[in-house]
């Protein structure tokens, strides 16, 4: 018999409607295939850094917005495990700060993950990408440099299948 060709998933999720579809995806994958979840949330403190360096941002302004990032990482996971558990999936979920792909190839290499689960790019204006991490750059780093399989969700109708599983 054939066994399963993934245990363990990380989802590199950052609020976004993409990254959220790719949450959803792994929800559903939990629920059919019985693997394990962990949604990763990545603080871009790294790019952070980089805009308080170039004095695009003031120091203060960086601490400001690492703090706001905070707050909608905790908001956003949280919601998370509310859709996990509507459906009866368990997920574990992990803030990380650092450079977005960094982290979440470290995250899914601490979880000896077999394949790591993104969102396709959505029409989300780029400031907002760029807020929330993970733009086209983090994902083609992430893809390039994973240890395991990556999977970029482009399902369009993952928000119906959601809701009827």
């Amino acid at each position: 018999m054939i066994r399963s060709l993934f245990h363990n998933v990380v989802v590199g999720y950052n609020g976004s409607r993409s990254s959220l579809n790719a949450v959803m995806y792994s929800i559903l994958m939990a629920k059919i295939y019985k693997c394990r979840v962990k949604i990763v949330y990545v603080v871009d403190t790294d790019s952070i850094k980089k805009l308080t360096l170039t004095k695009f941002l003031m120091r203060d302004e960086g601490h400001s917005l690492k703090g706001d990032l905070q707050l909608d990482a905790d908001k956003d996971l949280a919601y998370v495990e509310k859709l996990a558990k509507s459906k009866g999936v368990k997920v574990e979920t992990e803030i990380r700060q650092g450079a977005v792909w960094s982290e979440v190839i470290t995250a899914a290499d601490e979880y000896k993950a077999d394949l790591i689960l993104l969102g396709g790019v959505d029409n989300s204006s780029v400031s907002k990408m760029i807020r929330h991490g993970m733009v086209g750059a983090q994902d083609s780093e992430i893809i390039g440099s994973a240890h395991c399989s990556v999977l970029v969700v482009r399902q369009p109708q993952i928000e119906q299948l959601f809701r009827l599983s």
